[in-house]
């Protein structure tokens, strides 16, 4: 397995896929680099070197008591890019992942980074505020640690086979597939990694993160996410980020890097080529 060794001695896994310019995936919660497995097979495909990795707590990285929160995961995805000697990278992050996008450029800049995308991702901020009455009440986020607290393994079944895929709404196909590959990636998590974790997506504010963003920036969003609602999210971010493309998917659920992969798949492409 490809690893590197933090300064606190954490191992993070990471895959590295292909040749050519360079594009860096960031995961959601409670999931891993898997998660990526179609984009990454897309665009290794059509010339590109894919690398994911696995947020510390989560899939194949080691999963330390501490450290589980934005600056941390930052630092993991700024080290691995030093030891990789990444440089004019594409950086892209799903849902969680898109905080990790923010908080790296907002503590380590854009050195290595060339363009950026959030996809239906977390910034600037899901939980609701005085300043930010969109965002989502603090009992939402409550109630999922304590679906964790009390059987994890279901709360991560019923995510995946309602909300996240938008498999509760009316005419919607479920795929077992998509949903058991859920369950499995959020069960590979260290409990205490994920748990923590909820605490870091939703009650990290990426306002300053996201005005120091100076690279082409692509922004997608389903406007029918349950998980992270789109006008508090994607079209708020796209409000404070210099120059950057929104594109709405109309009726499209939270995890579209399966629901809408071949779209999403032409849409980064298409991006990276611009």
């Amino acid at each position: 397995m490809a690893t590197i060794t933090t300064r606190d001695g954490t191992q993070i896994y990471y895959k590295d896929w292909g040749n050519g310019p360079v594009v860096v995936l960031s995961h959601g919660w409670p999931l891993n680099a898997d998660s990526w497995e179609s984009q990454m097979f897309f665009l290794a495909n059509h010339g590109y070197r894919v690398i994911a990795h696995d947020r510390r707590g989560h899939g194949r990285s080691s999963q330390p008591w501490d450290g589980n929160e934005m600056n941390t995961y930052a630092d993991d995805l700024a080290q691995l890019l030093d030891h990789l000697d990444i440089r004019g990278a594409a950086l892209f992050g799903f849902s969680t992942g898109g905080g990790e996008v923010a908080r790296y450029i907002g503590r380590h800049g854009t050195a290595r980074v060339a363009k950026a995308g959030l996809i239906s991702a977390v910034p600037p901020l899901m939980v609701k505020t005085d300043a930010n009455p969109g965002g989502l009440p603090i009992a939402v986020f409550d109630g999922i640690r304590a679906g964790s607290v009390a059987d994890r393994s279901q709360l991560y079944k019923d995510i995946a086979s309602g909300p996240f895929f938008g498999y509760n709404r009316p005419g919607a196909t479920p795929s077992q597939g998509v949903i058991d590959a859920f369950w499995m990636q959020g069960m590979l998590a260290g409990h205490k990694n994920a748990y923590d974790c909820i605490k870091a997506f939703s009650e990290t504010d990426f306002t300053e993160d996201l005005k120091k963003f100076d690279v082409p920036t692509l922004i997608l969003h389903g406007d029918d996410d349950q998980i992270v609602p789109v006008d508090a999210a994607a079209r708020a971010s796209a409000e404070l980020v210099r120059n950057a493309k929104l594109v709405i998917y109309p009726g499209a659920p939270h995890g579209i890097t399966d629901t809408h992969k071949d779209k999403l798949n032409a849409d980064l492409l298409a991006f990276l080529r611009s």
